[in-house]
């Protein structure tokens, strides 16, 4: 039998001013931050039943008392969230408290976390019990470390939503698969949950969904997946089952996720996500130089006319995402030019552009590394900063100049977020969106719950974003004639541009300091205009 146990789960802050951010959107809606930790309820459903467990979230709160109360304090998360992390360590160990660490960036790269006493590498589902029966003995140090890309989803018990404060939170997040079958040579998801998707079973999915319906939960969920349909097989499968769920309980979810470009050439699933309710999709197109996508073994894009295929997610009902990422060995003397000529054919209205990073664990990163071309301290950017893949990056020494790479970052940002282009291209894509009607009766039901936030965006634009004025009122006043299904979507652009807008403006100015250093460094005569490469394994001892 296992004994009680007092758990202080602590989830750390992200670094600020990044594009998941939502900086000074939340708020507007009533809400603390985008996304709720499910990573950390589902570790949370995972622990003994007689452990007992408490949640915060430093994103939304500050840590408070509950330190006293805990037995052990947990911790942990993705790269962005490292500074906080080892802040939220020493502060436990301020107070005594041993600390555990787990998530994917100390799976990556565990020598960050050394000062914690307890390391879980991997996938809870394949070390927890291990861990568990090492706490009961008495061991209060350790390094645990599952076996890779074996954790049985199917087994995954229903995350512990009743952990959350559900107000503080814009969405919250289920998760149907793990793994991507593709090789893109940048990423690590592949390094960290396998090339062989996972999934969950029909009956596990609705479980989840039952309970989020049971405790009052309506509106946004986001299938966390990081391609959702890396098994096709699977989710054709499973999308039948949620679409009858839906109709069941008269669509109280609208649902987001990531998904690969060739979902666009698969019209039965585009149908399926759209009976099912599905209202967004984020899709890494990265480049459009074909040599680049070769050359970062992301084949996949080549394949296919990229503005054609959004367009033909645009017309099943989607809207979409993007994310490009500058900085490639591979690029043309300016991909600029090319970037925004993609974004605009494709009437993508949010395009996530971040300088290339090279992740612990990846092709790239083993690639740079054996070249010499990654930095000493190749996890953090040259001011220190863990990466956010976006104002961070370039943590290697780049083929083309520093200068250049940096320019058309700067570039791609300030045209694709200017006002103009931004709201031509949210027009464009609201006209061409075909989204689903669930009938009047459930269109007024929605539009209800939402009256409240509708009203705080257009007074907030109306009040105090005279950039934005003129173009969301006459982009609503154009698709409330032409195509009112798609006021949605207008509504939830506007909103995000609440916060791409001032965020591009600063990534720009920052862009631009870094381009001033190093011209100024040039200046000054001779010497490298970026920091020297030095090898990982020289480093690492």
């Amino acid at each position: 039998m296992t004994d009680s146990c007092n758990v202080l789960m602590i989830y750390p802050k992200f670094n600020p001013k990044s594009f998941w951010s939502f900086d000074g959107a939340c708020e507007m809606l009533g809400a603390r931050y985008p996304a709720a930790p499910l990573g950390m309820i589902t570790l949370a459903a995972l622990l003994p039943s007689s452990w007992t467990v408490r949640l915060v979230n430093r994103n939304t709160e500050e840590t408070p008392a509950e330190l006293a109360w805990a037995d052990m304090v947990m911790t942990g998360g993705m790269l962005a969230q490292r500074i906080d992390a080892l802040k939220v360590i020493a502060l436990a160990q301020r107070s005594g408290k041993t600390v555990i660490v787990g998530g994917p960036d100390v799976t990556s790269s565990p020598q960050a976390y050394a000062a914690a006493e307890i390391r879980v590498l991997g996938e809870a589902e394949t070390i927890i019990d291990e861990f568990v029966a090492a706490w009961d003995r008495g061991e209060r140090s350790g390094l645990f470390e599952g076996p890779k890309f074996q954790a049985d989803i199917t087994k995954t018990p229903i995350p512990r939503f009743d952990l959350l404060k559900r107000s503080d939170y814009l969405y919250l997040g289920v998760q149907f698969s793990r793994g991507c079958p593709f090789m893109c040579e940048f990423c690590d998801i592949i390094e960290l949950y396998g090339r062989v998707p996972r999934t969950k079973t029909s009956a596990q999915m609705l479980a989840e969904l039952d309970v989020l319906y049971e405790i009052g939960w309506r509106g946004h969920l986001d299938f966390v997946d990081d391609n959702l349909i890396g098994n096709k097989k699977a989710v054709k499968a499973f999308l039948p089952d949620l679409i009858a769920w839906q109709k069941r309980h008269d669509y109280p979810f609208l649902f987001t996720t990531e998904a690969s470009i060739n979902l666009a050439d698969d019209l039965e699933l585009m149908r399926l996500m759209h009976e099912a309710n599905f209202h967004a999709v984020f899709v890494g197109i990265e480049s459009p130089e074909e040599a680049t996508l070769v050359h970062m073994q992301k084949k996949q894009n080549t394949r296919r006319s990229i503005p054609e295929s959004i367009h033909r997610i645009y017309e099943a009902g989607l809207i979409v995402a993007a994310g490009f990422i500058v900085g490639f060995d591979t690029e043309k003397g300016s991909v600029a030019n090319a970037m925004v000529r993609c974004v605009e054919d494709a009437m993508i209205p949010i395009a996530n552009i971040s300088l290339l990073y090279a992740l612990a664990g990846t092709q790239l990163t083993r690639r740079l590394e054996r070249e010499g071309r990654l930095y000493a301290d190749y996890e953090m950017d040259e001011k220190g900063n863990a990466g956010d893949y976006a104002l961070a990056g370039l943590n290697f020494d780049t083929v083309r100049p520093r200068r250049e790479i940096l320019g058309d970052f700067a570039a791609v940002l300030s045209a694709v977020y200017e006002p103009n282009a931004f709201f031509g291209r949210v027009r464009r894509m609201a006209l061409a969106l075909k989204p689903m009607d669930l009938g009047l009766r459930i269109r007024l039901r929605e539009a209800w719950r939402e009256i409240d936030r509708l009203f705080a965006i257009l007074w907030h634009v109306t009040r105090y974003r005279p950039e934005m004025r003129r173009h969301v009122w006459r982009v609503l006043g154009e698709c409330a004639i032409k195509n009112p299904l798609a006021l949605r979507a207008v509504v939830a652009m506007s909103h995000f541009y609440i916060f791409l807008g001032p965020l591009s403006r600063l990534m720009v100015e920052r862009a631009q300091a870094r381009i001033a250093e190093i011209d100024a460094e040039n200046a000054r005569g001779p010497g490298p205009s970026q920091p020297a490469p030095v090898s990982i394994a020289a480093t690492a001892a």
